[in-house]
């Protein structure tokens, strides 16, 4: 087959694939469209192939606009542009439609779990122009400037105008030259603090040196459960809670290859051909993606440019202190939102036992707690010990409470036979909690599990593990965390 790259052509699009593009075909072949909607007649041009059943394009002339359609809010993300904001150009009822789609049609596919979604946006989120990002990674050019990644590349755009960061955050960034090669993390903290920490250039992916650096753990520190987490998002993405680094392929929002569900509603064979094409492709990218996560969470060496370099927020009237460095929700108004709803779920009563499993700092582990009291249990595990010690200062007051510094897969294997927890939650990194997690904790026999997932289709695959042990899905919540983007954050309750 030809090599199509830099070939442009119509093409009519279709449903959204999971990973913030459309689904078409042209001559035979898949091909995945960004910077489209459903419906929409576009030029595409191609900026990827590989060959084989799929290549990627960029919807660079629109010919038949959706009526969802919007001036792009986003100056930086257009075609040939950076990843942070995948539809920028969609109203925020379309954006939130598209996510819901792609997510019901992940729990078809991987779970049998055929569900309507409703994508809800987050409380004081505005619109979708921006605003709302209170955590912010950007790479340094080899000029010393700062700027996020173009989509699929390591390439550095040195233009700092997506509008996901609140006001002020950026502030200043762009008029300094930094250390070329290095990473920025731009925090604002529950006390409207700004902290601005510059991380030394990380050594060469597979080098296995530190290059003289030592980057500091903090809140996101490197994150042994699985690896350090999702391919980079153009703006980085702190969402878990005081101290990981999300994982195998995890939260907040760094982009990697993912299970591209298409959604196309086309014949079977048609639509096999899309989830191998998708499925190719993602294993690729997680290839890729980890030799150069294995280099860029290395030890390094951080500097403080800005505020203490450690981060106030606050949850439910309790404060953390935690690296600014450290995960927590991109959101601003994510932890509060996410504490809310699992402790309306647990109803845990006086003297009830709970596991907070990837618990990071003890977010959702102290709402646990609160709830058991002083004759109650709650167990926390993370394997990032400096979130559990900021977990552990946070929440001294609450005796009852554990948490331990350890790998989750290991410790919930080790708990299978003890005494039966009536909660367990679980937030693990963007590959999901996987079979011998989720196998180890239906064993212990809790009667709520409530389980929380940033990437559809790891989420999906969760739930069918569950519904194989004979949990149900009780409830489910989807919210747009991560507006603009392709993002989305899941919640749900499973009763056995």
């Amino acid at each position: 087959m030809s090599d199509w790259l830099g070939s442009t052509f119509e093409v009519r699009l279709g449903p959204p694939g999971h990973g913030g593009f459309c689904v078409a075909r042209h001559e035979g072949r898949v091909v995945f469209v960004r910077h489209g909607l459903p419906g929409e007649l576009v030029r595409a041009r191609v900026t990827e192939d590989r060959g084989g059943s799929f290549c990627r394009a960029d919807a660079v002339e629109v010919l038949e606009a959706s009526p969802d359609r919007v001036p792009a809010t986003c100056p930086v993300s257009g075609p040939g542009g950076a990843g942070c904001c995948d539809f920028s150009f969609a109203t925020p009822t379309a954006q939130r439609t598209l996510k819901a789609a792609v997510v019901a049609e992940q729990l078809r596919r991987l779970a049998g779990i055929d569900r309507e979604v409703l994508v809800e946006p987050i409380a004081g989120s505005g619109d979708a122009t921006g605003g709302w990002r209170t955590r912010v990674r950007l790479a340094v050019d080899a000029q010393g400037r700062a700027g996020v990644h173009r989509y699929r590349s390591t390439e550095v755009i040195a233009d700092l105008r997506c509008p996901q960061p609140i006001s002020g955050a950026l502030d200043g960034v762009a008029d300094r030259l930094w250390t070329p090669g290095g990473d920025l993390v731009i925090a604002v903290d529950g006390d409207g603090i700004r902290h601005i920490v510059e991380l030394a250039p990380a050594p060469d992916a597979g080098s296995g040196g530190r290059g003289g650096d030592r980057r500091g753990p903090g809140g996101s520190g490197p994150r042994s459960d699985s690896g350090s987490g999702e391919a980079r998002h153009p703006l980085g993405g702190h969402n878990r809670y005081g101290g990981r680094h999300g994982g195998r392929g995890r939260r907040g929002d760094e982009r990697d290859g993912r299970d591209q569900r298409t959604g196309r509603r086309g014949s079977g064979g048609d639509r096999r051909s899309e989830w191998a094409a998708a499925d190719s492709t993602r294993r690729d990218d997680r290839r890729n993606a980890a030799a150069r996560r294995a280099a860029a969470h290395a030890a390094r060496d951080e500097w403080v440019y800005a505020g203490s370099g450690r981060a106030v927020e606050y949850v439910a009237g309790r404060r953390w202190e935690i690296s600014a460095t450290g995960f927590w929700q991109a959101h601003r108004n994510a932890a509060q939102c996410y504490s809310d709803l699992v402790a309306e779920w647990s109803s845990l009563a006086p003297g009830g036992r709970a596991w907070d499993l990837y618990s990071g700092a003890g977010v959702f582990a102290a709402r646990l707690a609160e709830q058991v009291g002083r004759t109650g249990a709650v167990l926390a595990v993370d394997s990032a010990r400096p979130a559990v010690a900021d977990g552990s200062a946070a929440l001294r007051d609450l005796s009852w409470l554990e948490l331990r510094a350890q790998r989750v897969e290991r410790w919930v294997v080790g708990h299978v036979a003890a005494a039966a927890p009536d909660v367990v939650v679980l937030d693990p990194p963007r590959a999901g909690a996987g079979k011998e997690v989720v196998g180890a904790v239906t064993a212990s026999g809790p009667t709520r599990i409530i389980h929380v997932g940033c990437d559809p289709a790891a989420f999906a695959r969760d739930l069918g593990l569950y519904r194989a042990a004979d949990y149900r899905l009780a409830d489910l919540r989807a919210f747009d965390a991560f507006p603009a983007t392709h993002h989305v954050e899941c919640l749900a309750l499973l009763e056995r």
